[in-house]
């Protein structure tokens, strides 16, 4: 029997390294973001800032989470072996659920996670063991703390309010007064700005880390709680006029000073605070192993009241959890995926969105600016457009200077200080408030109120900040169920469902990790080829132009073939494969279209006219993907419908046609390829027979239905495919002739 316990508490230790990592790839985010959005240092200097932040945070622990032993169940109504499901079905959810919103790079509360899955877990045994003896006077609330898991909720609608509303409020009157040309205002209040946002930070690590720090005797933690009010006058003051005369001296850069301390405090307050939700449980479960040992007892006649008392948790572990979470900083690619979500979501600039409207969204955008224009009406013209002027991005030098800068450093330092004080105030006042929801709410509402979400992109974002919201509802209902059920199958089956689980963990630790690398590379080209990143100089525009354009209508060629031959042979299978090429295209083509202003921008003055012919370029391209999507779809609803196949003849026709519109596509790309635009009047003589043939093509086809001789649904495909197809011809002759103007113009 001891031997089992002990692999269980084994298989606690090993999951608890895993949720180490997974735990690191989500939280990383609250306070990694404000630093690289800001591009504030190099992504090494910041990676490093973070991790002595995360080392240090170690040792200001405070302890064993309470909540793992304690504080959503009762202990002392559970018996041993009760406790070690409990605490295995927990483990293996929150691998699980942490991994998934890793993988879709939605940043989720890992303080949430554990308490609903320790919920649903202690339900899940607490019902099993009211089952088993019906005549016993205990119900479900001597079991469970249910204020508890009540008191998160409320947390979770305080903090996603209030977060964002003072967020937003903060951004906008300290915009009003640094404005964005930040260089020539921080002369009069640099220093003042500074002492106060260090100040603040000081009182988050007063508050989150001195309390819990485990060299802090109690005599110098209640010193520190009665003289707060003078340790933050006298550091304001000094902060102050120590960062002033460094500005005046030294002309240093007090935001970035700012943000590269509030990155520290905020991480070293991740590791103080966060890192329990990781190890406590299965810290929990040794220290319930060990009591179980020394008793002597029977784990089914053990109850663990011993539980209730409070126990540090040893340095040790500590450190090395915090070791583990340091290399997980560095080298996990999933934090990045996380980090990114929220980037994109507050960005300076538009471009290409991460998530598509949504009717509430729309609808919300629609009343702010009914209600905006209402405003407006009431303040004078003049004050408007002082205060237009406050916040216009173009006066910011970084902004200008900077790729891929997403925000400057005043809103980074806005978003760290207001996060910071937030989550100090609430811990203070006792208030179960989630580091991941008030850090990424405060930068939303930083955002808005720095005008990151314009008219081109509010709606996009609006929706990405419902779908985050909806997915922190979505970790309480998951955690809960998930536990829940484990907890119930590993009661049921014993060792061998401890061993299908572990089994399954494992299995979907490594799909989910080709997921998400398919899902990074995919994204990785999105942005390679939305970004002109290889266009460094416009002697590479034509090169450019060109191999994209002989890549799509190559792909063009062989998606249609592949219509064509899946048709003839009824090939279910080959049309999904072929959907999803189609769709592959379309979203490839739609990209490099919506992005074109990013290559005109590129362009040098004398070659702006040339810049009308590549706009026209991407807008034939994009309806020879139409075309293609609009014979696709049929042919794949014909052929799973089971509808009557085209006749012999048909095929033949269609079949022949293919390869004469194959030949006139080769001989586009010969074209686009040689730079020889003298043929395209021989491609203009190709294309009118081709269009001959479709009308030829055409006149049979009526003479068909009109004898009867053809089905209705093969009939109507039959008249779609030709009439796609001849769009398809015209456009992409159209797409080269552009190209031919383009390639002209550019070259006078």
């Amino acid at each position: 029997m001891e031997i089992f316990y002990v692999i269980i508490i084994a298989v606690l230790f090993i999951l608890a390294i895993s949720d180490l990592i997974v735990g690191v790839s989500n939280d990383a985010v609250n306070f990694l973001n404000s630093a690289i959005g800001s591009k504030v240092a190099p992504l090494r200097v910041i990676l490093l800032i973070a991790t002595l932040g995360i080392i240090f945070g170690t040792t200001f622990s405070s302890g064993m989470m309470e909540v793992a032993r304690k504080g959503i169940f009762n202990p002392g109504q559970f018996y041993f072996s009760d406790l070690m499901i409990i605490f295995l079905a927990v483990m293996l959810t929150d691998i699980i659920l942490l991994d998934l919103f890793n993988t879709f790079g939605l940043p989720t509360s890992t303080t949430v996670s554990i308490v609903f899955e320790l919920l649903g877990a202690a339900v899940a045994i607490a019902v099993v063991k009211i089952a088993r003896d019906p005549d016993a006077v205990h119900t479900l609330g001597t079991y469970i703390n249910s204020s508890k898991a009540l008191a998160i909720i409320a947390g979770i609608l305080l903090s996603v309010v209030f977060a964002f509303t003072i967020g937003a409020i903060v951004m906008f009157f300290t915009r009003l007064l640094f404005s964005f040309n930040i260089k020539k205002n921080l002369k009069y209040f640099g220093g003042l700005w500074g002492g106060l946002a260090i100040t603040a930070i000081t009182y988050f690590m007063l508050i989150k880390g001195a309390k819990g720090a485990s060299f802090m005797s109690e005599d110098i933690i209640e010193w520190i709680g009665a003289n707060t009010f003078k340790i933050l006058f006298f550091s304001f003051l000094g902060w102050s006029l120590f960062l002033q005369i460094l500005l005046l001296l030294f002309r240093i850069n007090i935001p970035k000073i700012i943000v590269l301390v509030g990155t520290f405090s905020l991480a070293m307050a991740f590791a103080g605070n966060d890192l329990v939700n990781f190890i406590g449980v299965p810290l929990a479960g040794l220290e319930s192993f060990k009591e179980w040992i020394a008793s002597g007892s029977d784990p089914d006649a053990l109850l663990m009241s011993s539980l209730s008392a409070k126990v540090k948790t040893p340095t040790l572990f500590l450190l090395g959890a915090g070791i583990i979470m340091a290399i997980a900083l560095w080298t996990s690619k999933k934090a990045r995926t996380v980090t990114k979500t929220e980037l994109s979501l507050s960005r300076q600039d538009e471009g290409t969105e991460m998530f598509q409207s949504s009717a509430a969204a729309r609808s919300l955008v629609r009343s702010s600016i009914q209600f905006s224009n209402f405003f407006k009406v009431l303040l004078p013209q003049r004050t408007l457009k002082w205060i237009d002027s406050r916040f216009d991005p173009k006066e910011s030098d970084k902004l200008k200077d900077e790729k891929d800068i997403s925000f400057d450093l005043l809103r980074a330092s806005i978003n760290l200080v207001v996060a910071g004080v937030l989550i100090a105030y609430g811990t203070s006042q006792k208030l179960p408030l989630s580091t991941t929801y008030v850090t990424f709410m405060v930068a939303m509402g930083t955002s808005l109120s720095d005008r990151a979400w314009g008219r081109e992109s509010a709606v996009y974002r609006i929706t990405g900040v419902m779908v985050v919201i909806t997915g922190w509802f979505f970790t309480a209902m998951a955690a809960f169920t998930s536990a829940f059920l484990i907890a119930l199958f590993i009661n049921w089956g014993g060792m061998y469902a401890i061993g299908a689980m572990t089994v399954l963990v494992i299995y979907l630790l490594t799909r989910s990790y080709k997921l998400h690398t398919r899902r990074k590379n995919e994204s990785e080209t999105k942005e390679k080829e939305t970004s002109f990143s290889d266009i460094d100089s416009n002697d590479k525009i034509i090169p450019s132009c060109q191999k994209t354009l002989v890549n799509q209508l190559l792909q063009l060629s062989t998606i249609f073939d592949k219509i064509i031959i899946a048709l003839r042979n009824e090939d279910l299978k080959s049309m999904k494969a072929v959907r999803k090429d189609v769709k592959q295209l379309n979203a490839s083509i739609k990209l490099k279209k919506d992005n074109v202003h990013k290559l005109i921008r590129k362009l040098d003055d004398n070659k702006v006219d040339s810049g009308p012919y590549y706009v026209q370029i991407f807008d034939y391209l994009r309806e020879t993907a139409h075309s293609i999507n609009y014979i696709s779809d049929p042919v794949f609803s014909h052929i799973d419908n089971n509808h009557p196949p085209l006749g012999k003849e048909q095929q033949i026709e269609l079949y022949e046609f293919s390869l004469q519109i194959n030949e006139y596509i080769n001989f586009l790309i010969y074209i686009l390829k040689s730079g020889n635009f003298d043929n395209i009047q021989e491609a203009i003589q190709k294309q009118h027979v081709l269009l001959e043939k479709e009308e030829a093509l055409r006149k049979i086809m009526i003479k068909r239905i009109k004898k009867g001789e053809a089905g209705t649904k093969a009939s109507m495909l039959y008249l779609n495919i030709l009439n796609e197809t001849r769009n398809m011809i015209l456009q992409s002759g159209n797409t080269v002739k552009s190209y031919r103007d383009f390639y002209i113009s550019f070259n006078k």
